[in-house]
Formats: C-alpha cells, structure tokens, sequence
C-alpha cells in the first residue's frame, strides 16, 4: 500500500467513521485531471490506480481492518458476490477489504482486493465478515489508455513484457490521469502522462499496444454504453494470453504497508501528500524514473541497454575466468596422477626383480601354510555349516516323539460333559428336575472317575520327565548357537528344501575335497620321482623332461584345489544359505515347544486327575453336613435372646428409680461379652458358608437347591458380606446425626473395635441393585484386601421390622482429607504418599469394572497420615446418579468437564477427581484460577517438575490415563529423600493424637470429637 508520513499510535485504535470515504466514492467526474498511483497492472493498456487524495483513507481502512479482521466471523453459507469482505493476503499475512470473483470449489474461490486492484485464490478461512462502516465502494480504480488497444494475435511473451513495460511507468509513480469517459463497468478511459512523457504513447512505441477509433465526443452517452475493453477483445484473432495465471504477475500486484497485521507508516511530514516512496528493483523492469528530471525516455532506455550488455559482458568474463582455472587445476592434477604412477611403476618393477630371486622358495613355503591351515580346519567339526545339528535334532524329534495319550482326548470328552451337568444344576430352580440333573450328573461322574483312572495309568507307563529333560537340552544346544528363531513359517516346505540344500553342499564338499586330496597325491608322486634326479648314488639315468617340466603345471593344480577348498570352508555362508538353516532353525524349535507345550498339558491333566480323584473319593464317601451350620444358627439365636434380655434388663434397672449402678455395671459387661459372643459365632457362621461355597463352586452346585433354608444362595451372591443372623437391636449404637444428614448413621462397638453402621432406605425393587453393587465393591477389596486401597466393608445386612440395609464399616475418627487439612494439613511428602494409595485403590476399582463416581475429600482416609483408602459409596444409586452431585474442594468442581456436558462417567472422569484432589493437597490454602470450564490452571503453582507433569496429565490429557500408570508415576516412585525433623511438629502431633485417643474413651462423646464434613461416608 502506498502512503508516506508516521500515523500516531493512538489513532491506531481510534474507531475510524468511513461515512465521508463513501461519500467521495458516490460523485464521478469527467473532464477532469486526477493524481494518482498505480497499484496493479493488468495488461499494457489497463491498470489499476489510487488517488493521491484517499492516502489516508487507506491507512484508516488498513487500521480497522488489521483490529477487526482477527477477531470477526467466518463466512457461513454462501458467498454474496456483491458484498465486500475481509480477506488474509498470502504475501503479507495482512487484512485487505475484497469481493468474491470466481468460488472455485467448496474451499477456495478467487478474489479482488479492490482498494488495489490485484486478485488471489483464497481459502474459505481466509474470508471472513466486515462491519457496514467499512462496506463503501473502492479506493482503487481501473484505469484504460485513451485511444489504445491490444494487437489482435498478440504473443504471450509480447504481452507479459508490455504488461512489465506499463509497470515500470505506472507502478507506485505519481501519475496525472486526464479523464475522458468512464464505462459502464466503471472503468476509467484516460489519457496518463508521468511528467512530461505520455505513457500511452511510449505503450505504442514498443508495439506493445495500437492506436484505436476514437469515439466523438458528440456521442459520450454511446461510449458510455460500449467498453473500449469488449471492443479489443472482439478484434483479437486469438483469445487473451492467460497472464493471470503466470508467476510474474505478483510483480506488480501486491497490497504493501503492512506487517503483522499492522500499518507499517514512513511518513516525515504527514500532511505532506505529494511525495512518493523510491522505486525498488522489483518494480523497475526496464529502467528508473526520477520524478522532475528532464532526461529523455530514449536516453533512459539507451543507458539501461548499455547496463545489461556490460553486465553480461562481466557475467560471459566470470565464467570464462572459472573455466580457465577449472582447466589449470586439471592439468595439474593430472601431472600430480602421472608422477605416481611412474613412481608406482618403478617399485613394481623392483619389487619383481626381488621376488624371482626367491619365487620357488616363496611358492612352496605359501602351499605348505595353506595345507597346515587345511588340516587344521578339516580337524574341526564343519557340522553347522552342513546343519548336522538340525538332521540331528529332526531325527531326535521324529524317531522318539511323544503323541497325546489316547486316554486324554476321552477324558477331555468326559470331563466337558461333566462341567456342563454341573452348570445345568447349577442353573437350575425346580427341585424336581434338579434331582433328575443330579442323577444324570453322578453318571458322568462316575464315567469321568474311569476315565481319570485310565489315563493317571496310562500317564504313569510314560518317561514324561525323561522326554522333558532332552527336549530342554535339545533347545538349549541350539538356542546357543542359532540365537532367537525367526517367524513361523511353512514346516513341511521348510524341511524338504533343507534336506535337497544339504545334499548338494554335501556333494559339493566331497567333490572337492576329492580334487584336493589327488592334486596332493601327484605332488608327493612328483617329490619322490624328483630325489632319484638329484641322488648321485642312483646309477640310473633320468633326463630333466621326465622329472622336473611338469613342476609348474602340478604346483599350479595342487594351489588352486587346496585354495579352493579353503575359500569353500572360511567364506561367511550367503544369505540364501543363512535363511534356509534359521528357517530349519525355527521350525525345529517349533517343534521342540510344541512337544514340551503338550507334556505340560499332560502333566497338568495329570495333576488335576491325581487331585480330582482324591477329592471326589472324599465326596463321594462322606456327603456334606449342613449339621454345623445349623448348630451355629441355633447356638445364634439363643446368645441373641439372651442379649435381648440383658439390654430389657438394663433399660429396665436404668429407668427405675432405685438403680445399683453395680449392678447396671455388671450388666453392661454382661451385655458386652455376649455381643461379642454373637459376633464370634457369627464369623463362625460366615467360615461355614464359606466352606458350603467352595463345595458348590467344586462339586456340589445342587446345595443351594436343595437346602433354600440355609441362604445359601443369599450368600454367595452379595461375595460372602450379607449376613442374615445380624440385627439392628443387638447393638448398642449411639446415633451421629451431625456426620450425615442424607441416612442414618450409628456408631458402636464390636469386639473392641470401633465400627459404624451406614443405613439405607431399600425397597422390593432397590434391594437386590444394593446387595450387587456393595458385593462387587466387596469382591474387588477381597482381592487384595490390605493392598487395596479400599475401605472394608465388614457385614451387610437386612432390617426385619423396617424396609432398611445396614453397611457396617470401620470407623476412622479425623483421619478423613477435609478434617486433616483443617486441623493439620499434611506435608507434600506425606500427601504423596497418601495419594499413592488413594491411586491404588482407584486402580483396584477400575480393573474390577466399577466406577467410583463420588471421590472427595471427606471419602478419602490418610490412616496415620501415611496410608490413603478410598472410602465406599451410595450403593443405593447408580454411577451417573452418584455424579450428578455437585462435589467441591475448595472452590474446586470434582465433577470432570465431560460429564458437566452429559457424557456418562467414566474411570476418567475418576481420574480428574483425584487430580484436583491432589492438587488442592500440593498448593494447601492458595487460590485456584480456572479457565471457561471450570478446569483448574496448573501453571499458575510453583510444584515440582513430576508432581505438575502428572496433575497436567490428570486434569488436562485423561483420555489415554489410567490409574495403573499413575501409580507409576515419577513422583510416587522417586527414593524417599531424608526429611529434615521438626520437634516442633512433631510435639504437636503427638498431642493432637492424645486427645483423640482421650476422646475415644467415651462414646457418649461421639458428637464433641466430630465437626463438619469428616463423616466416613460418600
């Protein structure tokens, strides 16, 4: 963009009224001269223009449009072809107000910036929305030469250097334009004159435009109705050269003035308009014009040809100059080549001379080497080179292979006959037809007892561990020298091309050796012909042809076979050979683990025989008594009523005027011991079930069937937590209405520990989803138990008299996160390790297929600030129910962004709980900052390096998290570093616990020791 002068910064973000820059647009003048610039050339007669006047019009739009534009909408719909927009120029990476010429495709649609004139193939981002105050005509105009047009026929390369000709005249020059109509397309026909040069004119000259029929001036109103343009191209022999789409064209085109989106401005005086930018290289194609300056055209055109010839002349000189020392530097070289040569030469030649002296000797001292290296290598076992290792190992495999047992895939037969009876029992509900299951099943069974007996013989005649034991040694052997196997690959294919390459190496080798051993034989012939030669006491006459002229020929024969033999035996097997043996390798492994994998089989078949055998003698022989059981029951049911008695009694003595607190004493201590004898005979009970429970799952899955009386069934399915023989009376329970107000929430007692029992209200419908939620909580702590991470769950429960189910749990008083942190927050060391364990139990939830759904900081345990447990849940409600709670830390949501949206919770969204649990532990009481959606800015805390990167990776990646890679952490398995102690702390530790402990003397004083929020529940 063209403009001169500094536009203050202020202005800059002034609100720019466009109401008079419309106002110009809306007159046009005739007969008129105007000053402008020329911004775009399109050919050698028509360009495009800015009046000098609109300078700072320009500067305006460009600072509204570089604060608009960013920030402004996209294009939605449709492109209005008349509406003005707001497009990014590729050059520049500026805003400039456009209209839409051409929509290419879905994405991209050519365009016209219109206050300069040049066009561009924008992206659809590119394109975005401007306000009306910037919806006014353009600054630029286009302008056409008065009287010209192009030469019909016009080359391309004609045309492209008279579009750069008019450039070099026009482009960014302050030029008068003397107007003598405008079309109807708003072009401008004008007479330009730079100076005292009529451009027009000089455009004829070059031949790069003619001179046209001018109109009379008497008949404007019928020139305003023809464009001189259309009349050009109905004259042109050939259609318009396609320059539009050449990469020149960018030469004369481009908006400038701009950087990063702001108005780059270079004025000296602002008011000053009458002053132009100097001329860049780019722009001046054929030469420079100096405003003011009388110099002619043709003087200014003979001094830029002489420029170009003189530097081609430099440029013809540079060369010539490189490829004279190019060919010096060769010369030399070659003179450097020769001189070695000649020096190699004349070593070679003396060298030569030194060796004939001692060419026998030399000769015959190389062959007896290469013999001794031929023994020793012939001592060596050459076998896996041959792979006689493998044949080894494949005649190993197939003379003594052990095939399946008969009996085993009888007994396979059998024993899936005998799993599936054993599930129709167990599935089913009518007695009558249980029994007729049961008959079915004892008849397999017995069937399955022969056929385990038959194999444990059949097995017991087999040399298992003998075949195991060289099958080992086999693998092991060729481990050591093959190394890894490669991929399965065809076996019997495999086999056979090794067996055809091994008979050919092997025929190869025998074949040479052959040729060595009698190449030797005539030489040690030769040896012995030669001593009668050389003896003076053989009186025998020999001529020299008989014994020495055929030397040369056998020492020749005896050298090639012997280095023929060694290149066979040393050289480093081809890649075809080495693929062939790891081939053979791999299925011979192959092999040897498929065997072992069916010994081991067999011998595990073999092992659950030997057991099942035992077990189902012993179950045979002494069917299950339900007898203990139910003495149990019975045994319960009267150390109940006894303790129902005993707690009359006492009420009783209580309420009575005249009680012996002795005696009301005596009685409490009566009471305690038998509650506990209640819950000793309970546990017993729950020790018997368990008995009864592996009995169904093993062998007898008719139990339950059989004996509904026992809640069997009841037992298995909650994993062995709800108990029927516990009732809410039986405990001295002090209500903790201040803990919880969603259900009622007791505490007491049990065994001299401390428990609490959670109450839920339960129907028909809501009872069973309660006992199958808690149950599965209660098998994934089983599982682990201590190492969980969970918070036990001791007994369930069904209310006889009220539709309520009791949870009965220890009781951890203040050891919750939200009482911690108010009375004495832990340390970032003590709260790692906390969150470790927290993590642990989270792990063994999700891996057990549950979501917690209502993690917080009054449901997370640190027992003795050290060890973190993950505390239950609402097992009345289901996941998304448990979420849709709004749960704070501080001023912190627990709830993940996803399921704010309404996506259904997930072990994710778990994971971002802790997150910001963890979080609110590291940074204590500071204050969270947090984005649109409520997520918490991690950057904003000084933490350490691994504790930032995991809560970056809780809060803000959790989609490919789990909790077992949190556990993993850098930060949880970093070496524990040696805090520096503190007295200090540690005194008031010590007394804190203290007065817990004095608190805890008393239950009566359950409410003193609680405050808000540090109840063991969700």
């Amino acid at each position: 963009m063209w403009g001169w002068g500094h536009f203050p910064r202020d202005s800059v973000a002034e609100r720019v009224s466009f109401s008079g820059i419309a106002q110009m647009d809306e007159d046009t003048h005739y007969n008129k001269v105007e000053d402008v610039v020329g911004s775009h050339v399109e050919d050698a007669v028509t360009f495009w223009a800015q009046n000098i006047s609109r300078n700072k019009d320009i500067m305006k739009i460009g600072c509204s449009l570089s604060e608009v534009c960013p920030n402004a909408n996209s294009v939605f719909g449709n492109f209005d072809l008349k509406k003005i927009y707001g497009g990014l120029f590729s050059e520049d990476k500026c805003w400039y107000r456009c209209k839409i010429l051409k929509i290419i495709s879905d994405e991209k649609c050519l365009v016209r910036y219109i206050d300069y004139g040049n066009t561009e193939i924008l992206n659809r981002s590119d394109i975005v929305e401007i306000p009306l105050d910037l919806q006014f005509s353009s600054v630029a105009k286009k302008y056409r030469l008065w009287g010209l047009q192009i030469p019909s026929g016009q080359e391309v390369t004609q045309f492209d250097q008279g579009r750069t000709f008019l450039g070099s005249l026009i482009f960014e020059k302050e030029i008068k334009m003397r107007i003598k109509t405008t079309n109807q397309d708003g072009t401008v026909i004008a007479q330009a004159e730079y100076g005292t040069v009529d451009i027009g004119e000089e455009v004829a000259k070059k031949g790069f435009a003619e001179k046209c029929k001018l109109p009379s001036s008497t008949n404007i109103s019928e020139e305003k109705k023809t464009d001189p343009g259309q009349l050009v191209l109905r004259n042109l022999k050939g259609p318009t050269p396609l320059w539009g789409q050449r990469s020149n064209q960018s030469t004369f085109s481009r908006p400038k003035g701009r950087l990063n989106g702001r108005q780059t401005l270079d004025l000296k005086d602002e008011n000053d308009a009458g002053n132009h930018v100097p001329f860049s290289k780019e722009c001046l194609a054929i030469g420079d014009f100096n405003l003011g300056s009388n110099v002619s055209l043709a003087k200014i055109k003979q001094d830029q040809k002489l420029i170009e010839e003189n530097e081609k002349l430099k440029t013809e000189k540079e060369v010539l100059l490189k490829s004279y020392k190019a060919l010096e530097s060769k010369v030399e070289q070659t003179a450097q080549e020769l001189q070695q040569e000649k020096a190699t030469v004349m070593d070679l030649t003396k060298h030569l001379k030194s060796t004939l002296k001692t060419h026998v000797g030399t000769r015959m001292k190389n062959l007896a080497a290469k013999i001794e290296r031929l023994k020793e290598i012939r001592r060596v076992n050459i076998s896996v080179r041959l792979g006689n290792d493998l044949s080894d190992a494949i005649q190993v495999l197939d003379e003594e292979r052990f095939t399946t047992p008969v009996s085993l895939n009888e007994l396979e037969i059998i024993w899936a006959e005998y799993n599936l009876a054993q599930e129709k029992i167990k599935s089913c509900q009518n007695v009558n037809e249980g029994n007729i299951l049961i008959a079915r099943r004892n008849e397999v069974q017995q069937k399955l007892c022969t056929a385990v007996e038959v194999f444990i013989l059949e097995v017991d005649e087999l040399p298992l561990n003998k075949r195991l034991e060289t099958l080992q040694d086999l693998s092991t052997s060729l481990e050591a020298v093959y190394g890894q196997a490669s991929e399965e690959t065809n076996s019997e294919e495999v086999l056979k091309k090794f067996y055809n390459w091994k008979c050919d190496k092997k025929e190869e080798f025998t074949s040479v050796r052959s040729e060595t051993e009698v190449s030797l034989q005539r030489l040690v012939a030769w040896f012995q012909s030669t001593l009668k030669a050389f003896d003076l006491s053989v009186e025998e006459s020999l001529t020299s042809e008989d014994t020495i002229d055929n030397i040369d020929e056998i020492l020749e024969k005896t050298e090639s076979s012997v280095c023929k033999e060694l290149e066979i035996s040393l050289i480093e097997q081809g890649d075809a050979d080495k693929e062939i043996i790891l081939n053979t390798y791999s299925q011979v492994l192959q092999k040897i683990h498929s065997e072992e994998r069916l010994i081991a089989t067999v011998q595990s078949k073999y092992k659950n025989s030997i057991e099942f055998k035992k077990q189902i003698i012993e179950c045979l022989n002494k069917s299950p008594s339900l007898d203990h059981l139910l003495s149990i029951k019975k045994t319960l049911k009267s150390l109940k009523a006894r303790l129902r008695w005993k707690l009359v009694e006492k009420n009783n003595l209580e309420e009575s005027d005249d009680h012996d607190g002795s005696e009301i004493e005596k009685i409490k201590q009566e009471i305690t011991q038998l509650r506990n004898s209640v819950f000793q005979e309970i546990y017993r009970e729950r020790e018997e079930y368990e008995k009864l429970n592996n009995l169904v799952q093993k062998w007898l899955p008719e139990l339950p069937l059989l004996h509904p009386e026992i809640g069997l069934l009841k037992y298995m399915n909650s994993g062995g937590l709800l108990t029927m023989s516990l009732e809410r009376d039986l405990l001295d329970a002090e209500p903790m209405k201040e803990l919880s107000s969603k259900r009622p929430l007791v505490c007491s007692e049990v065994n001299g520990k401390i428990i609490l029992l959670k109450g839920y209200s339960v129907d028909v419908d809501t009872e069973a989803s309660v006992i199958q939620r808690a149950a599965a909580y209660h098998r994934a702590w089983r599982e682990a138990k201590e190492e969980s991470g969970l918070l036990p769950l001791i007994f369930l429960f069904l209310c006889k008299s009220d539709p309520m189910a009791y949870l009965m749990v220890p009781y951890y008083p203040r050891a919750n996160l939200g009482s911690i942190q108010a009375s004495m927050p832990l340390t970032l060391e003590e709260a790692l390790k906390v969150m470790k364990g927290v993590a642990q139990g989270l792990h063994t939830l999700h891996k057990a297929d549950i979501i917690h759904g209502s993690l917080h900081q009054n449901n997370v345990f640190a027992l003795n600030r050290e060890q973190g447990i993950v505390g239950d849940f609402d097992f009345t409600k289901s996941v998304s129910q448990r979420t849709s709670v709004n749960m704070m830390v501080g001023d912190l949501s627990l709830i993940a962004p996803e399921v704010k949206m309404g996506k259904p919770a997930s072990p994710s969204s778990d994971l971002y709980a802790y997150g910001c649990i963890l979080l609110w532990l590291s940074v204590q009481n500071q204050e969270f900052e947090t984005n649109e959606d409520g997520i918490p800015k991690v950057d904003q805390f000084r933490l350490g390096d691994n504790v930032k990167s995991l809560l970056c990776s809780l809060i803000y990646c959790r989609s490919s998290m789990t909790a077992e890679q949190v556990l993993n952490a850098e930060c949880f398995l970093l070496p524990k570093g040696k805090s520096t102690p503190n007295p200090e702390k540690d005194i008031k530790y010590t007394q804190h616990k203290e007065e817990e402990e004095l608190k805890l003397e008393n239950l009566d004083k359950y409410k003193e020791k609680t405050r808000s929020g540090e109840a063991n529940f969700d």
